[in-house]
C-alpha cells in the first residue's frame, strides 16, 4: 500500500503486468494488444491486489473499469474477491466497516464497479448491491450505487444497511456520522423520507441530532488537553506529544500554534532551545525559525543535521530548510548542493540528504541559473531510493526541472517517468518533460492519454502529436465519456476545435 516510488519486489516496468499496476498508458495499449486471456488475468490481478502506493490520493478505478469494457471482461475475479470480504466483522465508524483489512482490501474493486454500472454494465449493480448487504466497506459500494440506481432499488436498501449499526446510543451517533460524511447523500434522503417505513425515517432523524450533539459535546470538552498559551507550554506539549506518538507527531500544527504566541523577545529561548532542547522541542523551535527567515536558522540547521545528531531532528531539519525563503535562503542552498555526507542513522555514506532539501529550495525558488544544481540533486534523489524524506522530496525537484529547464534533463526524467511505481510522481513528470524533452509530443505524451492520472491525461491533451491517428481518435472518445474530468475534456476539445488555451 505504501511502497516506495522504484520498487523492485513489483512486475517489471515493461511487463504488461507492471505497466497496469503502476496505471500506465503503455499498460492499457499492451492491454488491448495482448492476448486476452492474458490481458484480463494481468488485470484482474491488479483490481484483487491494489498496486497503489496511497489509495487515498492515487487513482486506478477508472483506468482499470475502460480496459475491463475494452477487453470485454468478465467480472468473476471482483465477485470472487468482494465475496472473501463478506464475512469480515463489521465496525460501526464513520464508514461502517473496518479500518483493518476492510475498506482498503475491496475499496478499489468496488470503485471499477462503480464506473462499470455508470457505463451501462448489468451485473457490476448487482455485485453492489450484493456487497451493499454483506461486505466489508458496505458504505463505499452505496455510495458507487448510488449513482446509477433508481430510487426503488435504493429505497429497499434501507432497512439492510440500517441492520448494520446497533440500536443504542453509540450506534445512533456513527449513524448520524455515516450520514454526515456519506459522498452520495441521496439514499439516506430517500430512507428518511420514505412513507412506507415512518420508524426508520425516525431513527434517522435522531441519528443525525445525536451525531451533531456528539460533535458539539466534544468541540466543548475535547478528550485531549489543550497547552497553555506560552512558548515553554507549547514547546513541553510538542515534545510530549512526540514521544506518546512519534508516527502521528505534527511539527507543522505545533509550529503554528508557536507563532501564536511567541513574539521578538522570545528568539533568544527558541534559538537555546532549537540547538540544545528536548527532540520535540527542538523540531518545533527549528521550524519555527526557518520559515520566518531567522538569521541563526541557518547555523541551527547545520548543528541539526551534523553527523551524531538525532535522527528525527535531523529529517525535520532538512524538512525546515525547504520552507525558508528570500535572498539569504538561496545563498545557503547553492553552498549546501555541493556537500556531501550522510543522514545520522544511515548505512552508508551516500551523498547526503542536506543538498537534496537545498535542491528542492532552488527548485522553488531558484533562478534558471539553478537548473544544473537542481537537476543534479534530482540525480542524487533517484540514487537515494527507500527514504522517505526524499521521496517526499522528489515531485519538488522534478517540478523545478520542469521549470528550470536545465540542458540534458530529458533522460533522467524519461526513467523516472519509466520505472515509478507512483502515479502521482508519473503525473508530475509528464509536464516536466513537455517542458525539457522536444520528443514528448510524439512520444510518452502519446501514451499519456490512457493514463490511470486525470492530470496526466490533460497534460497528454494538449502535448500529444495529432500526427498520430491514434491521438485523434482517442482525443475523440475522451471528448465524449461522461466519466472523463472536466479538466481533461476542456483541454481535449481545445484541442479538437483548434484553440489550446481553451
Amino acid at each position: 500500500m505504501h511502497a516506495g516510488p522504484f520498487e523492485t519486489d513489483i512486475a517489471p516496468s515493461g511487463s504488461l503486468l507492471g505497466l497496469l499496476r503502476r496505471g500506465r498508458g503503455d499498460g492499457a495499449l499492451h492491454a488491448l494488444a495482448a492476448p486476452r486471456t492474458e490481458a484480463v488475468e494481468a488485470l484482474d490481478h491488479c483490481v484483487r491486489w491494489d498496486p497503489r502506493r496511497d489509495w487515498r490520493v492515487e487513482h486506478r478505478s477508472l483506468y482499470y473499469a475502460r480496459l475491463y469494457i475494452e477487453l470485454s471482461a468478465d467480472l468473476d475475479a471482483v465477485e470472487d474477491h468482494l465475496a472473501a470480504h463478506e464475512e469480515l466483522p463489521i465496525h460501526t465508524g464513520s464508514r461502517g466497516v473496518s479500518g483493518e483489512g476492510g475498506e482498503e482490501r475491496v475499496g478499489l474493486a468496488i470503485a471499477v464497479l462503480g464506473h462499470l454500472a455508470r457505463y451501462g454494465d448489468r451485473r457490476a449493480p448487482i455485485l453492489l448491491r450484493r456487497h451493499i448487504r454483506a461486505g466489508a466497506g458496505r458504505l463505499w459500494a452505496l455510495d458507487e450505487l448510488a449513482g446509477c440506481e433508481d430510487d426503488e432499488t435504493l429505497r429497499a436498501l434501507g432497512p439492510v444497511v440500517l441492520a448494520g449499526f446497533p440500536d443504542d446510543r453509540e450506534g445512533a451517533v456513527s449513524l448520524g456520522v455515516a450520514m454526515r460524511d456519506a459522498w452520495e447523500p441521496r439514499p439516506w434522503r430517500l430512507w428518511e423520507e420514505d412513507p412506507a417505513r415512518p420508524a426508520q425515517g425516525a431513527r434517522l432523524r435522531e441519528a443525525r441530532r445525536a451525531a451533531d450533539f456528539d460533535r458539539w459535546r466534544r468541540q466543548l470538552r475535547p478528550d485531549t488537553p489543550r497547552p497553555d498559551w506560552s512558548v515553554d507550554s507549547v514547546l513541553a506539549r510538542a515534545n510530549r506529544d512526540r514521544e506518546e506518538n512519534p508516527d502521528d507527531f505534527r511539527p507543522d500544527a505545533a509550529a503554528r500554534c508557536l507563532a501564536v504566541v511567541a513574539g521578538p523577545d522570545d528568539r533568544p529561548l527558541l534559538r537555546s532551545v532549537a540547538r540544545a532542547g528536548a527532540p520535540g522541542e527542538r523540531i518545533t523551535a527549528l521550524r519555527y525559525l526557518a520559515e520566518r527567515g531567522d538569521p541563526a536558522a541557518p547555523g541551527l540547521l547545520r548543528d541539526a543535521t551534523a553527523p551524531g545528531s538525532h535522527e528525527d531532528v535531523a529529517r525535520a531539519a532538512l524538512l525546515a530548510l525547504t520552507r525558508m525563503r528570500g535572498d539569504d535562503a538561496l545563498a545557503l542552498a547553492r553552498a549546501l548542493c555541493g556537500e556531501e555526507g550522510g543522514l545520522p542513522g544511515a548505512s552508508d555514506p551516500t551523498p547526503a540528504p542536506t543538498g537534496v532539501a537545498a535542491g528542492v529550495l532552488l527548485a522553488r525558488h531558484g533562478s534558471a541559473a539553478d537548473g544544473p544544481t537542481v537537476l543534479e540533486s534530482l540525480r542524487t534523489a533517484v540514487r537515494w531510493t527507500g527514504d522517505p524524506l526524499i521521496e517526499q522530496l522528489l515531485p519538488d525537484l522534478v517540478d523545478g526541472v520542469g521549470r528550470l529547464g536545465p540542458d540534458g534533463a530529458a533522460p533522467l526524467l524519461r526513467h523516472l517517468y519509466r520505472e515509478t511505481l507512483s502515479s502521482l510522481l508519473r503525473g508530475r513528470t509528464a509536464p516536466a518533460l513537455a517542458a525539457t524533452d522536444p520528443s514528448f509530443p510524439a512520444g510518452f505524451a502519446v501514451e499519456c492519454l490512457w493514463d490511470c492520472e486525470q492530470d496526466t491525461r490533460e497534460t497528454a491533451a494538449r502535448f500529444a502529436t495529432t500526427g498520430d491517428a491514434r491521438v485523434v481518435e482517442r482525443l475523440r472518445r475522451l471528448a465524449a465519456d461522461p466519466a472523463e474530468w472536466d479538466e481533461v475534456q476542456s483541454a481535449v476539445r481545445g484541442r479538437l476545435d483548434g484553440t489550446p488555451g481553451r
